[in-house]
């Protein structure tokens, strides 16, 4: 009788390199495909973005002759200067009283029985899929003159007649970025907060620490990355929004996201609207790692 194992045991490994051969291949395909998506669509139209900022204009024409002109304007142009300054302090501003709304919320949410909790998270991150102009336009209904805020505030008698210093102000703009932006300020809390073990949280109570004690040792300390996310977030957002501060802000609404806006929408000035817009990638950028160096020392 003839054995027929070897044979078998042979075709086995053959079909075995066979499939090992195209799961490489398939994994390298896909490889490619996954790298290539994001350097055309990403990549590519950023290093042109940045290769325009080199260029200048003259006679309405984008001259491709590299020069550092658009940087210098940036650095030797007082009143760009101010106005790029005025938007860090503000988008400061927007970023911490979204911090102080948003911190209780998280921690409101977190402390909830989980029937409850994911409910309520999901209803704060609700308005992230409503068009965020008719957001505004909500947003101005309640501020304008006959809108919510002055009908109640009336009501009330904290003044006598409506107030249109709720609307196109400063704190108008502040007020309105705060509410846009409030929910990528809660999750990153919220999911940080989450991490921590339930059993410190115990392990603490049963030492005797008060609530306050465990929050300021355990729960706070513990929350940080999430905060310095938050944050980064929000100001990031804040930073090279310019339909906000157009909608809400009216004459005050003078922001270094609409100078940039304004270089390619009303002056034509591409070149020197990509060099502002670099600036602004710079600053993003330097937050980003920066934020990320920090929690992997705080890991480390």
């Amino acid at each position: 009788m003839i054995s027929t194992a070897a044979p078998n045991e042979s075709a086995k490994q053959t079909w075995s390199g066979i499939y090992t051969t195209r799961a490489r291949a398939a994994r390298a395909g896909l490889f490619v495909l996954v790298a290539l998506v994001p350097s055309v669509l990403v990549l590519l139209p950023t290093l042109t973005f940045v290769a325009n900022s080199f260029f200048v204009v003259d006679n309405g024409e984008i001259v491709k002759t590299f020069t550092l002109s658009n940087y210098a304007t940036f650095f030797r142009d007082a009143e760009y200067w101010n106005v790029f300054i005025n938007t860090l302090w503000l988008c400061f501003q927007v970023a911490l009283a979204s911090l102080i709304l948003a911190y209780p919320i998280a921690w409101f949410i977190w402390r909830l029985p989980e029937r409850y909790r994911y409910g309520l998270l999901f209803l704060i991150i609700l308005p992230l899929f409503m068009s965020y102009v008719v957001k505004l336009f909500a947003i101005r209904s309640i501020l304008g003159l006959d809108g919510f805020l002055n009908q109640f505030l009336v009501f009330t008698g904290f003044i006598d007649r409506p107030y249109m210093a709720f609307l196109f102000s400063r704190n108008a703009i502040i007020a309105a970025q705060t509410i846009m932006f409030l929910p990528y300020m809660v999750l990153p809390i919220f999911l940080n907060l989450e991490r921590i073990p339930p059993s410190l949280i115990q392990a603490s109570s049963d030492l005797g620490a008060s609530a306050g004690t465990t929050f300021r040792h355990i729960v706070l300390p513990l929350s940080l990355p999430g905060v310095a996310g938050g944050l980064v977030f929000v100001f990031i957002m804040s930073l090279g929004d310019y339909i906000t501060p157009q909608m809400v802000g009216g004459m005050t609404g003078h922001t270094f996201g609409r100078v940039v806006w304004s270089q390619f929408g009303v002056t034509y000035d591409w070149p020197l609207g990509a060099a502002f817009g670099v600036v602004l990638v710079l600053i993003c950028t330097t937050l980003v790692a920066g934020v990320g160096l920090l929690s992997r020392q705080r890991r480390i």
